[in-house]
């Protein structure tokens, strides 16, 4: 397979070693300690040492700032360090940051990671309790005296309008949670692994927001995923093969707020992922015929059909039917519904093993992933591609 190259980004980077622990509900240890071995682990993979590593991107709402971790991990120097803001939308924008600066020479080996005790610390699901004044917060203003405090309940708006723009019932949502859970089921790292779910199950579950139920909310999880990222040609003298990063985008739409963006003239889609999808297509010369497995954000199940609908894989109020019958294979790790919940890294990593051959739910013939990043907020994506 020849990887098309239709901008200066395409192709110049790759990931080449993925790494995490444990994926639990009470880790036990420090948010710090949690980086710090997901990051080793996933030098180890590629068969680096932390001297290698000369830059490190996080995300904004991680407590372990880079210079805290290159201390704790025996990084030495620091020529590159970023962050990213709007929590899972962030996701593939730090592979994006670090393939950035590896291809501009601003860095050599750059490690992306994300590390948090989200079950047993702070609970996002819980919603807003207390927040410091800023202009984000201003505009939630609008939201939050009717009731709408948590993440689900933004999304209960959006959710509620696209069944009823498409005549749609709830089990429309639940395709999505069975078909995640049976690819959990038969991961060994799943918090849900041999736990498979019915779409009798789904609608059994009990009400969180009309019309999401239990098992359209994704969990909550303690543990830490890490990324490696380097240059396609030192790609390949390390330990795996490389994972090129053929595109990576970012997007905001007209309008956007972070989950609350309801006075957009339309609430059935996502524009934010829309203008990634429009990047991603053009500076690839892909389309999504030609993608194999693709990884979508599912913090809540709706919002993955409207991803697939904003991609062109289905059209508009077609994504249930079109996951339904399985037209494309979808979160093969078991997603943050059936695996874990870490703000998207560890759906970066499945994409990473699916085009090494070593997914523990494997496409055959596996050339292409594409990866999402967080939805209902400014969010990116990446196409990765195997280096054939």
């Amino acid at each position: 397979m020849s990887i098309r190259r239709a901008d200066e980004l395409g192709g110049k980077a790759a990931i080449v070693g993925i790494g995490a622990t444990e994926f639990s509900k009470d880790s036990g240890r420090s948010e710090l300690k949690l980086a710090v071995e997901a990051v080793h682990a996933a030098l180890d993979d590629a068969g680096l040492v932390p001297g290698d590593v000369d830059g490190l991107v996080t995300f904004t709402m991680d407590t372990s700032p880079e210079i805290t971790v290159a201390q704790a991990a025996g990084i030495g120097e620091l020529s590159f360090f970023s962050r990213i803001h709007y929590g899972g939308g962030a996701a593939c924008a730090t592979v994006q940051q670090a393939a950035l600066a590896v291809a501009a020479g601003v860095a050599e080996v750059v490690v992306c990671y994300r590390a948090f005790n989200e079950r047993s610390g702070r609970r996002f699901g819980s919603g807003v309790q207390r927040r410091e004044p800023s202009a984000e917060g201003a505009a939630m203003g609008w939201a939050l005296p009717f009731g709408l405090l948590t993440p689900a309940s933004w999304v209960a708006m959006a959710a509620q309008r696209y069944l009823h723009a498409y005549g749609l019932t709830p089990e429309a949502f639940g395709h999505v949670a069975v078909t995640d859970r049976r690819y959990a089921a038969t991961n060994p790292a799943a918090y849900f692994h041999g736990k498979p779910i019915t779409l009798a199950d789904h609608a059994a579950s009990r009400w969180i927001v009309e019309p999401l139920r239990l098992l359209d909310c994704c969990q909550e999880t303690d543990g830490g995923q890490a990324i490696v990222v380097t240059s396609a040609e030192r790609a390949r003298d390390l330990a795996q093969p490389p994972a090129v990063i053929v595109a990576a985008a970012q997007g905001a739409g007209r309008g956007q707020e972070a989950m609350t963006s309801f006075y957009r003239d339309d609430l059935t889609g996502l524009p934010e992922m829309d203008v990634v999808a429009r990047q991603l297509w053009r500076t690839s010369g892909l389309a999504p015929s030609d993608i194999d497995v693709g990884i979508l954000y599912d913090h809540f199940t709706p919002f993955v059909l409207m991803q697939l609908e904003e991609f062109g894989f289905c059209k508009p109020g077609e994504a249930a039917d079109f996951v339904a019958a399985d037209a494309l294979p979808l979160n093969t790790h078991g997603g943050q519904l059936g695996e874990a919940y870490l703000h998207g890294m560890n759906g970066i990593a499945e994409a990473v093993r699916q085009l090494r051959g070593t997914s523990v739910n494997q496409v055959e013939g596996a050339e292409r992933t594409l990866v999402t990043a967080g939805t209902g907020v400014p969010t990116s994506g990446l196409i990765l591609g195997a280096d054939c």
